[in-house]
Order: structure tokens, then C-alpha cells, then sequence
């Protein structure tokens, strides 16, 4: 397999033998549904092995995690992107509970859907989806790396290159976790003595290790506190505060990146209030694939990191529209398709 970008070389993946049972229930590979409350979920999660390079003899597993209203406009998408890389990645799908909406039989997408929640935006709800996609990504012992993502997201890479800086990271997790003051309240000191001084906001795209994943998912001390934070609030905006406070206070340090592989576009000029500019089918060119993968407004990429140089292996928001042109653009630009 070759990759879409000089700085990675050729990788190549070896066959290996199926592994010996796990203490854990996997998920059965065609469905990723299952007869679990949340609570029995979290708690089976919360036992699995939570590092990477568990004693079963495999190839590490990236865990795309897609957190959604409905339908996936972008499925074909994406669905070119993962074909060919089979045993090489997980798929997790968490929707509206209401959605009937079902992936044709042979996509890579159909059954990957697990009991979900409504969620709302700005609310605690967004969180416990994450949580609750992380949990069922970690009853998989091949998953290493878990990559949360929306229906608007494309990735402006091919699968190798993904996949080799996700699992080459060095054990690194990519959270954007940025002090500042907003949104910080007293509750957070009086519960859990987490200071303003350790509060973090940032993006909710995250990319996390196995052991950063496991510890949200175990999490019973500061996660109770968001959401008494978020009682009765419409708009508390803890999915931008929960995973990067998780990051400082349990002081990940180096091994946290400090920094999201997803790229979204908050040109004051070109967002719509609290959201980042959607992008429309004439905007997708060659040139703002380009531009993406070169950092985006920065215009370069002066990341020292475990990414190895990449700025970006995802992007949103990117409109239900654009799914024909990045399908004629993916294969000179994105270099699959």
C-alpha cells in the first residue's frame, strides 16, 4: 500500500493468526449492536485492558467513531476511503434513537450502529454519546486508536497515511486542550478541587490512545460534576470542555498533542454564529483540499508532534452537496476512489 504523501513510505501489514479469547465480550464484527443498559456497557468497558500492545498477537485497529443526526450524506464517501483495509479498522455509529434510516447490506456501515441516546446540541447529552461510543470501541481489544467524527466530516487523506499516523503516534492523543477561564464555575473546585488553572476548552473532534479512552470511560469523578453543571441548561457547551479538562487534570502532559487533526473553518467572516462555515459543492476544489492539508488559515504546519509533520487527516463541515465533487476530486487529491 502506498500512501498520498511523500513524507510516509510504503507500509506494509502482515497477516496474522485470529486471537485467543478475550476476558472481555467483543462485539460480534457484523453488528455493533447488543442487549447492554449503559451502565453494564461502562462497566464491561471499564475492565477491558486499557493500554495498547495487549498481549493478543494482532494488528492494531483504528476505531472511527462517528457521532451523527441520521443519515451519513457522506457515506460513499467514505466507504471508497475504507475499502481494501479491512482488519485494519473498527466503525461505531451513534444516532438519533428515532432514525430508521438503515446502510445498504455491504456497506461498511451496515449494523454499525449501537444503542444510542437523543442528544442535543450545547448539552451533557453530546458527552454521554461520546462516552458511550468510546465504551463500545473499547470492548474490542484490536481497537488502539479512536477517532471521533461527524456526519459533515471527510478525510482529506487516503486510509494508509490515516492509519499510519494514527497508530505511529507515538502513544500520543490529539485533544485540543487550551486554557482559559470560559464557562469555568465554582461547582468544579467544591467537587473535585479542579482549579480554573486546570479548567481547558477545545475542539469536540478529538483523536485518543486506548489509555485516554479507557480513563473517559471510567471516569466517575469529574463527569457526574458536568453534568450537575448542565442540569437543566440548553446551551453549557461541555462537549467542548469535557475531553480537554479530562486531559489537564489527569495531567497527560506529552502525551497529549494539544492539538485536533480535524480542521474546521471559524473565519469570523465565514461562520454562522456558534458554528464553523459549511462548505458548499462549488467551494471543493483541489486547491482547498490543498489548503487543508496545509494547516488551513495558518498556511503551514509547524506541528512537532506525533502526526509527523501532517496538520490535518479530517475536515468539516462539508454540506450533504459536495458528496459528488469529492467523489470526482478524491482520487488526484485525496489519493483514493
Amino acid at each position: 500500500m502506498t500512501t498520498s504523501t511523500a513524507s510516509f513510505k510504503n507500509r506494509h501489514f502482515p497477516f496474522v493468526t485470529p486471537s485467543p479469547p478475550p476476558p472481555t465480550p467483543l462485539l460480534a464484527p457484523s453488528s455493533a449492536m447488543h442487549n447492554m443498559t449503559d451502565e453494564e456497557l461502562f462497566r464491561w468497558a471499564s475492565t477491558a485492558p486499557r493500554l495498547d500492545g495487549t498481549p493478543y498477537h494482532r494488528v492494531p485497529k483504528v476505531a472511527f467513531m462517528f457521532l451523527v443526526k441520521g443519515d451519513l450524506p457522506l457515506r460513499p464517501l467514505w466507504e471508497k476511503f475504507f475499502e481494501g483495509h479491512e482488519g485494519l479498522y473498527s466503525i461505531y455509529v451513534h444516532a438519533n434513537p428515532s432514525h430508521a434510516g438503515s446502510p445498504p447490506r455491504g456497506s461498511v456501515f451496515h449494523g454499525r450502529t449501537i444503542p444510542s441516546q437523543r442528544t442535543a446540541w450545547g448539552g451533557v447529552s453530546l458527552v454521554e454519546a461520546e462516552r458511550r461510543l468510546l465504551a463500545n470501541a473499547l470492548l474490542d481489544l484490536g481497537n488502539e486508536r479512536f477517532a471521533l467524527l461527524s456526519e459533515s466530516c471527510i478525510p482529506v487523506y487516503n486510509f494508509p497515511t490515516v492509519y499510519a499516523v494514527l497508530t505511529g503516534a507515538g502513544g500520543a492523543s490529539f485533544v485540543e486542550s487550551i486554557a482559559t477561564p470560559a464557562r469555568y464555575r465554582p461547582l468544579f473546585a467544591a467537587r473535585n478541587n479542579v482549579s480554573v488553572e486546570q479548567w481547558r476548552k477545545g475542539s469536540q473532534w478529538f483523536e485518543a490512545d486506548r489509555a485516554l479512552a479507557a480513563a473517559a470511560v471510567a471516569d466517575g469523578t469529574y463527569f457526574p460534576t458536568f453534568r450537575k453543571n448542565c442540569a437543566g441548561e440548553r446551551f453549557c457547551i461541555v462537549d467542548e470542555h469535557y475531553m480537554p479538562t479530562l486531559a489537564s487534570v489527569l495531567g497527560w502532559g506529552r502525551r497529549n498533542a494539544n492539538r485536533t487533526l480535524t480542521l474546521a473553518d471559524w473565519d469570523r467572516e465565514r461562520r454562522t454564529g456558534p458554528h464553523p462555515h459549511t462548505h458548499r459543492a462549488e467551494e471543493v476544489t483541489e486547491e482547498l483540499i490543498g489548503r487543508i492539508r496545509s494547516g488551513g488559515a495558518r498556511g503551514n504546519c509547524t506541528f512537532n508532534d506525533g502526526a509527523s509533520g501532517v496538520c490535518f487527516l479530517f475536515a468539516r463541515k462539508f454540506a450533504p452537496d459536495t458528496l459528488e465533487p469529492l467523489l470526482r476530486l478524491a482520487p488526484k487529491a485525496m489519493g483514493f476512489g
